[in-house]
C-alpha cells in the first residue's frame, strides 16, 4: 500500500481534504454565520509554489541522510497556522531550508550537528510540522549562512516497555498514532491525545509542553515524562527515570519547553496507563455561559477529575455541530480502565444541576470489551477534524483563527470581557464585522484555560496583516488582564514578542545563559523563545 500523501499547502492528507461538495456546505454554513456569501477559490497546486535556490548544501558525508529535493523543502518551510497555510496557498516558501536531514540514530544527529556548527549553519528539528506559531519556519535572522531541518521521522520505534512501572522508553520521532500502535498489544496507553495527534511527535510534544484532549488530571505532556534525552552542540544530555525527585532544578523540566534552542530530544521514558474499559458521557446545557462556568470550578475542584469537561458557548457549539438549547453546552465525560463509572457521573451531574445545568437525555454509561482503541478513535474523530476545515475557509477566503490561554479563576470575567473588548472591535475595523466563539478546554483546581475562535470575511491579500492586528489586539487583552500568553500551543516566533513580557528578565537571563553553554554557536532554531540575536 502507497503512503498517503501530506498537503503542501494545507493540513493533513491531501485525500481527506474536504472535496467540492464538502466545501460548498461549508461555505453555506460560515456564510450564514457571517451574513454574506462566500464562494469557491480555485486550490492551489505544488508546481506554483515560489522557492529560492539552496543557499547551502549537505556535504558529502551527510548526503546519504539528506536531500535538498523542492518538494521536501516545501514541506519542511511552515506548520499549520493560518498565516502558514495562507502563504502556502499563495505558493510562498522564500523561507524555505535549504535541505532536509532524515537521522537514522542519533550518531547522524552529532555528524550533522557539528557540521552545522562548524560552518554556521542553523537547524530547526522538525517533528510533525504542526506548529501553529511559527516554531519550526526557517526565518532565524541573517546570522546563520543558511539552514538545515532536521526531520526526526525516522526515529519513531517504542524502544522498551517496563510493564511493573507501567513505563515504555520511546523515540522522539514517533507520531500519535505509531506509538499508541506500538503500545496496544501490552493494554497500554500513553493517553495523550492533542487535536494534532495524526502528525505531531512525542519530540514535539515534549519540545513545545503540548497539552492533550483531556480536561482536567494529567493535561500535558509534562504530567508524562519521566526522563528526556537530547543530544546537544555540547554534548548529550540525559536524565535519570525516576518517579520523582528533589534533586535541584530538574533537567527535564528545562527540556520541556525548550523548543529545539537547546538541542534535538532523541528519546523519552514516559509514563503509561492501562487502556480504558468503562466509560460515561453526558451533555449538559445552561442557560447562560457563567452559569457553566461555576459548574466547570466546582467540578474542578471536586476531586472527580473528568476525562472531559468542555464548556461551549452557543457560538461555538454551532461551529462544532453541537446541539445547545440556553446559552451553553458542557461536554462532560470519564473514563477509567479500573472501576464503573455511575457514582462518579451522578455526582459531576448534581454539580451541574445545582448551577442550573440541565441534562435532558441523561447520561450514557458504557463498557468497552476489547474494542477500547476503535472506541476511543470514534469518540474523537470529528475533534482531529477541526483542522482541515480552517484550511478549507482559508479556501473560501474566510479569516478563521484561534488563540487561547489560562488564568485563575477570580480573573476569568474580566479576561473574558477584556477579550470580547478587543477582538469584537478589532474584528469591525478590520473585516468590517466577524463572530468571536469561546470554549474551556481544560480546567483545573484554581483556574480554567479559554479558548477562542475568530472568524471574519477577509480581504484579499490583507489576509496577514489582518490577522496580525486580530491576533495583537487578543494577545495583549489577555496579558493585561493576568492571562498567560499560551496555554498549550507554545511560544515560537508568534508569541515571542509577548513572551518576552510575560517571562521574568532573571529567568530569561538564566535561559540564554543556558544555551550559550550547550550551543555555543547559536545554530539551535534561532528564532524560537528569542530574537535571533538574542543570545
Amino acid at each position: 500500500m502507497s503512503e498517503r500523501e501530506r498537503s503542501f499547502w494545507a493540513w493533513g492528507y491531501t485525500d481527506a481534504f474536504p472535496d467540492e461538495p464538502g466545501r460548498q456546505a461549508l461555505a453555506v454554513q460560515v456564510g450564514a454565520l457571517l451574513g454574506r456569501e462566500f464562494s469557491l477559490r480555485p486550490l492551489p497546486t505544488v508546481e506554483s509554489a515560489r522557492l529560492p535556490p539552496p543557499r547551502v548544501l549537505p556535504p558529502t558525508s551527510l548526503a546519504p541522510i539528506s536531500s535538498a529535493a523542492p518538494k521536501d523543502r516545501i514541506l519542511h518551510t511552515y506548520g499549520k497556522g493560518y498565516r502558514d497555510i495562507v502563504r502556502a496557498y499563495r505558493g510562498d516558501f522564500s523561507v524555505a531550508p535549504d535541505w532536509v536531514s532524515f537521522p537514522r540514530s542519533e550518531e547522524d544527529i552529532e555528524r550533522l550537528l557539528a557540521h552545522c556548527a562548524a560552518e554556521g549553519i542553523a537547524v530547526i528539528p522538525y517533528g510533525g510540522g504542526t506548529s501553529v506559531v511559527g516554531g519550526v519556519e526557517a526565518n532565524v535572522g541573517d546570522r546563520p549562512r543558511g539552514v538545515v531541518s532536521l526531520d526526526m521521522r525516522m526515529l519513531d520505534r517504542v524502544l522498551e516497555i517496563e510493564p511493573v512501572s507501567r513505563s515504555a522508553r520511546i523515540q522522539a520521532g514517533a507520531t500519535g498514532p505509531v506509538l499508541e500502535e506500538q503500545l496496544a498489544p501490552h493494554g497500554l496507553t500513553l493517553r495523550h491525545f492533542p487535536q494534532s495527534f495524526e502528525f505531531s511527535t512525542l519530540g514535539g510534544w515534549i519540545a513545545t509542553r503540548a497539552g492533550g484532549h483531556f480536561a482536567t488530571l494529567y493535561t500535558h505532556i509534562d504530567d508524562l515524562v519521566s526522563s528526556v534525552r537530547m543530544i546537544t552542540p555540547a554534548g548529550t544530555w540525559a536524565s535519570r527515570r525516576l518517579p520523582a525527585s528533589g534533586a535541584g532544578p530538574s533537567p527535564d523540566r528545562l527540556a520541556l519547553g525548550s523548543e529545539g534552542i537547546l538541542g534535538v530530544i532523541t528519546e523519552a521514558w514516559v509514563r503509561l496507563q492501562a487502556r480504558p474499559r468503562y466509560r460515561a458521557s453526558a451533555s449538559v446545557t445552561f442557560p447562560h455561559f457563567a452559569d457553566g462556568v461555576k459548574a466547570c470550578r466546582v467540578l474542578a475542584q471536586s476531586g472527580l477529575y473528568p476525562s472531559n469537561c468542555r464548556l461551549l458557548d452557543r457560538t461555538d457549539a454551532l461551529l462544532g455541530g453541537v446541539f445547545v438549547d440556553g446559552g451553553a453546552v458542557l461536554l462532560l465525560a470519564f473514563e477509567s480502565a479500573d472501576h464503573p463509572l455511575g457514582p462518579s457521573m451522578n455526582r459531576a451531574l448534581e454539580i451541574t444541576a445545582e448551577a442550573g445545568g440541565v441534562c435532558p437525555e441523561g447520561p450514557v454509561l458504557r463498557e468497552d470489551r476489547g474494542e477500547g482503541a476503535r472506541a476511543q478513535a470514534t469518540y474523537k474523530q470529528s475533534f482531529f477534524r477541526a483542522p482541515y476545515l480552517q484550511s478549507a475557509l482559508v479556501s473560501l477566503g474566510v479569516l478563521a483563527d484561534t488563540f487561547e490561554t489560562a488564568c485563575t479563576w477570580d480573573k476569568f470575567e474580566e479576561l473574558d470581557f477584556a477579550v470580547h473588548e478587543a477582538v469584537l472591535p478589532a474584528l469591525q475595523r478590520a473585516l468590517g464585522g466577524g463572530v468571536l466563539a469561546r470554549r474551556f478546554t481544560h480546567v483545573y483546581p484554581d483556574g480554567p484555560a479559554p479558548y477562542y475562535t475568530f472568524l471574519g470575511p477577509a480581504r484579499e491579500g490583507h489576509e496577514l496583516e489582518t490577522w496580525a492586528t486580530i491576533k495583537d489586539a487578543a494577545s495583549r487583552a489577555i496579558l493585561a488582564s493576568g492571562g498567560t500568553i499560551t496555554h498549550h500551543h507554545a511560544v515560537g516566533r508568534v508569541h515571542r514578542p509577548y513572551f518576552r513580557d510575560e517571562r521574568p528578565e532573571p529567568f530569561a537571563a538564566a535561559l540564554r545563559a543556558a544555551k550559550r553553554a550547550v550551543d555555543p554557536a547559536g545554530i539551535m532554531n534561532p528564532g524560537a523563545l528569542f530574537e535571533p540575536e538574542e543570545r
